[in-house]
């Protein structure tokens, strides 16, 4: 089982949805990293269950311990360790699943490879393995800031067929809705949100699209051809739970556009390199240009709906399955910080690389 993500950056998760707890290794931190711990919590809680009705009603703190790796708060480069306990299991509610498969979940696939599966919540397969993501993605969001005040920012662009027009400034959240949803824009948010508690009074669920741009990232990051950072990037996205696409720049609308639109003009301005557009998405033959890198992460409607589903046992034979337990109507919102974890992690990665091949 394929447990670790990046190169000298690396982060090593365990743990599952109804054990002990979740935990991540962090290897290739470099020393003298101040290591805020607050703001690492504050990343955790964003990511949390049970903030508002239209999220899992789970309840768990998510305090991490910080076991390893620092002297008095400061990274001394051996592995940093963190655990989060889990406090509120409710494992009865998966006891009709210990040999039905869910449609659409890990149940089956997980079984034909190894045999077995821990049915508890899906076991390794649950989207609580985030919680080590989030961390992880909180202390690269450190270096990065160290290497050279860069920000990842993600947000909510669409629920269902609710899109957000055009892109925001600042990313402000005022009001329950903007709060919940993650959308910075009011009135999408009231709509996202309606559509949100609508599915959730439905026993059903929606979809939708967290959009990210990452500021201050210079040119010349990036390792052609096969470690290119849009490829690096979509691999990391596409390895979150429920994630069906990844697009950078103009995606798929560009194929709607001719050369002469979709390409971007360069320009010199103070002795800077720049481009008049970003089409491209801040990336040119998978090397950073300098310009804000921007792309779209695709999650599907949640696999498990308060509804009885036909499927199959482990013995193929017919079932219904039931919706039972606590489960988001809708991932989307509480994935805008696994988002940015996972695209911190991958340039935390990519600046290491990038430094260790140049020198600076």
């Amino acid at each position: 089982m394929s447990n670790s993500f990046g190169r000298l950056f690396r982060i090593t998760t365990f743990g599952e949805s109804h054990g002990e707890g979740i935990g991540v290794v962090i290897d290739g931190c470099p020393a003298g990293l101040e290591l805020d711990e607050a703001f690492i919590q504050s990343e955790l809680d964003r990511r949390k269950p049970g903030q508002s009705r239209i999220t899992t009603q789970r309840k768990e703190s998510d305090r991490f311990r910080l076991l390893s790796g620092h002297v008095n708060g400061v990274t001394t480069g051996a592995p940093l360790g963190f655990f989060v306990a889990n406090e509120n299991v409710r494992s009865r509610d998966y006891d009709h699943l210990e040999r039905a498969f869910r449609p659409s979940h890990a149940d089956y696939t997980y079984f034909a490879k190894y045999g077995l599966r821990d049915h508890r919540g899906g076991g390794r397969s649950s989207a609580r393995e985030t919680v080590a993501r989030v961390i992880g993605g909180a202390v690269a969001k450190l270096l990065l800031k160290k290497a050279g005040d860069i920000r990842v920012e993600a947000w909510v662009q669409s629920i269902h067929t609710i899109e957000m027009p055009g892109e925001p400034g600042a990313l402000v959240y005022e009001g329950e809705e903007m709060q919940a949803v993650r959308c910075p824009h009011p009135e999408t948010a009231r709509a996202m949100y309606a559509c949100i508690d609508a599915a959730r009074k439905a026993g059903n669920s929606v979809g939708g699209v967290v959009a990210c741009r990452v500021l201050g990232v210079p040119a010349g990051w990036g390792e052609p051809l096969y470690d290119k950072v849009p490829a690096r990037l979509a691999s990391a996205m596409l390895s979150i739970n429920a994630v069906k696409g990844f697009e950078i720049g103009s995606g798929f609308a560009g194929t709607r556009l001719y050369g002469s639109e979709h390409n971007d003009p360069f320009f010199a301005e103070e002795g800077d390199i720049r481009t008049r557009s970003n089409h491209a998405g801040g990336v040119l033959g998978g090397i950073t240009s300098g310009a804000e890198l921007r792309f779209r992460v695709a999650f599907k409607p949640t696999s498990t709906i308060m509804r009885d589903q036909e499927s199959v046992d482990a013995d193929g034979k017919a079932v219904v399955v039931q919706g039972k337990g606590r489960h988001d109507p809708c991932v989307v919102p509480r994935a805008v910080p696994i988002v940015e974890g996972m695209a911190a992690i991958t340039l935390a990665d990519m600046w290491l690389m990038h430094r260790a091949r140049t020198g600076f």
